[in-house]
């Protein structure tokens, strides 16, 4: 009889248990809550928590599929990339890999190694950083030249912000060492004696003519880039500017399953995207989110591009450049405002973030909590930092860690107490939002961790930590 009442008794109380599909008990978990608290267990669902709480909460209220003994190891929620490149990086994992080169040389040997391999008929690929060389100066493309007279050569700076190539790649794009435009806005064709040297700026790089990705390389590249962003523990990205090509293939890939990735996407802003995109509102799946446009206010700090209200102290009288004509922004911010999209806005140099700022404020005329971003908020002037008050700080610390070593050389000292600061942009917005800026940087969120807490490379320089002033917690950045 007692045996009876309690089978009865389990199959009720088994009844009432909600399923999951994984319970975690044992875990030194992290909630991230608003006041910090840890955990011993949680249950998932569809990928989701559904409860978080003491092992005995959660086993009395749930059964699963599976049980994890974390055996109280750490446990944080899934990490989100605020800023990356998301097809960038899978695009870039189809072509050649020159990040990490300590010199010119390095470079063309593994462009020749990848024209034996591939025998490609155009020859990319991005990651050359001439800061670290021993020289430090922009290459040219004379052994370029020399190395593949008939081959077209084009490959990215590591930021994106500059582009070498090489005489066949001129030629293709009905140019010449000799022809090219002598005046453009947004961008530099850098010379010597008259003659291109083979490194184009910004908006010059859009004069050269590259192949398309193929269908089948774009959608390789988003498998290869979930794999490698996966392996780190991220589970959403914010990919800084796609195409709508790029955004219904994510879609479509997410729909069948093969992409699971979470995505909110920065539609790339143009004229003909944003009269496409604002008319529909905003996209929201289960795992892709469209609701931004991405916006370049200026170039990068490493190619002299980005926009300084001063000129800078190692290259007088260059103060690089916006983009686009300044009441160009104040066009594109009229429009999104008018609708429930972000505007999500690349600034680096000082004058880039003073102008945006001004253009935000403008635009949204005492709108609260529209999200608007800066994307990196890299040199800010004293008296702008007071406008962070409505615009949230998108910043990636390894862009301090990396620029530390001639970022005053290339600023002054009176800027760099504006720059990288992340703890002065933190207390005037009341959050932040990081991200890595991949492939520009290392996928890896625990660099992103380190450079932002400790504010030193991976060799533990400088010993005392790079400004540290504008270090953030370590609770500060897991948040």
């Amino acid at each position: 009889y007692f045996f009876s009442l309690a089978i009865i008794g389990l199959l009720f109380s088994c009844q009432k248990q909600e399923k999951a599909d994984i319970i975690v008990i044992n875990a030194n978990a992290y909630t991230v809550n608003n006041n910090f608290e840890k955990a011993e267990s949680f249950a998932i669902k569809d990928g989701k928590f559904i409860a978080v709480g003491s092992n005995s909460e959660i086993l009395s209220k749930y059964i699963a599929i599976e049980t994890v003994d974390a055996k109280n190891q750490t446990v944080v929620p899934g990490l989100i990339d605020a800023h990356c490149h998301f097809a960038g990086l899978g695009l870039s994992l189809q072509k050649v890999d020159l990040r990490g080169t300590k010199s010119y040389d390095e470079i063309l040997e593994k462009l020749v190694a990848f024209k034996n391999e591939k025998n490609a008929d155009y020859i990319t690929g991005r990651g050359w950083d001439q800061n670290d060389w021993e020289v430090k100066e922009f290459p040219t493309k004379d052994k370029l030249d020399k190395l593949f007279p008939n081959t077209p050569v084009a490959i990215r700076r590591v930021d994106g912000h500059a582009l070498l190539v090489n005489e066949a790649a001129l030629k293709i794009s009905g140019l010449s060492s000799t022809k090219f435009p002598k005046k453009i806005t947004g961008g530099e064709f850098i010379t010597e004696n008259g003659k291109l040297t083979g490194v184009l700026i910004d908006a010059a790089m859009g004069y050269i003519k590259t192949p398309d990705a193929t269908k089948k390389e774009a959608i390789q590249g988003l498998i290869d880039a979930q794999e490698m962003t996966f392996s780190y523990g991220l589970t959403t990205v914010n990919d800084a500017g796609v195409g709508r090509e790029t955004i219904e293939l994510m879609d479509s890939l997410q729909k069948t399953g093969d992409l699971k990735m979470r995505i909110y996407a920065m539609v790339s802003v143009s004229q003909k995207n944003l009269d496409y995109f604002i008319p529909k509102g905003i996209i929201k799946t289960d795992r892709l989110n469209v609701r931004s446009f991405k916006v370049y206010g200026d170039g990068a700090l490493g190619s002299r591009g980005a926009a300084m209200r001063t000129s800078y102290s190692d290259r007088d009288h260059h103060f690089g450049a916006l983009i686009f004509e300044p009441k160009r922004y104040t066009e594109i911010a009229a429009q999104i405002a008018k609708s429930d999209y972000q505007m999500n806005t690349h600034a680096i140099g000082d004058s880039a973030n003073t102008h945006i700022l001004k253009t935000y404020k403008i635009a949204l005329q005492g709108q609260k909590d529209r999200r608007w971003k800066i994307e990196h908020a890299q040199i800010i002037s004293p008296e702008d930092f007071d406008s962070f008050d409505n615009i949230v700080p998108s910043i990636q610390p390894t862009h301090a860690t990396s620029d530390m070593y001639w970022a005053g050389d290339r600023i002054g000292t009176e800027r760099m107490k504006g720059a990288y600061a992340f703890k002065d942009l933190l207390k005037k917005y009341g959050s932040v939002a990081l991200g890595t800026d991949f492939p520009v940087e290392r996928v890896s969120p625990f660099l992103t961790f380190y450079a932002s807490a400790i504010r030193k490379d991976t060799d533990g320089y400088p010993a005392e930590g790079f400004q540290m002033e504008n270090a953030l917690t370590r609770e500060e950045t897991l948040k």
